[in-house]
């Protein structure tokens, strides 16, 4: 049996700018997207912690380091200045999920969209 888990967390990311005519995704700055393990085009859920809208995309990345921006319908879900959390996930066998080569990496922001401390395994 395969178990969808949790595999990348980005905590407490401040958007920085909206796109409305962009197709669709959500632009995180280089070092944000490798830090936390996302790919560009990986799937990914995004939480407004300002509003409770849950969305699901795609991760691009963006050419500024700490940039975090809503593009297409998902700029209608957030604005300038609201904290995210950014999820993505994960299929695991049984014999795989729970075991600590498995945690999620957890990356967490401070102002300006800084690293406070680099990504770890673990919740």
């Amino acid at each position: 049996m395969l178990r969808e888990m949790l595999k990348s967390k980005i905590c407490g990311a401040t958007v920085t700018g909206k796109e409305m005519g962009y197709s669709g995704s959500i632009t995180l700055g280089r070092r944000l997207i490798r830090e936390a393990d996302i790919l560009p085009g990986e799937k990914v859920h995004v939480l407004n912690l300002n509003n409770g809208a849950r969305i699901e995309t795609y991760a691009i990345e963006g050419k500024n380091p700490r940039e975090v921006v809503l593009n297409g319908p998902a700029a209608r879900c957030g604005e300038i200045g609201d904290r995210l959390f950014i999820l993505s996930y994960c299929l695991l066998e049984d014999s795989e999920a729970g075991k600590p080569r498995s945690r999620a990496r957890i990356v967490h922001l401070g102002e300006g969209n800084r690293l406070k401390r680099p990504g770890r395994k673990g919740r």
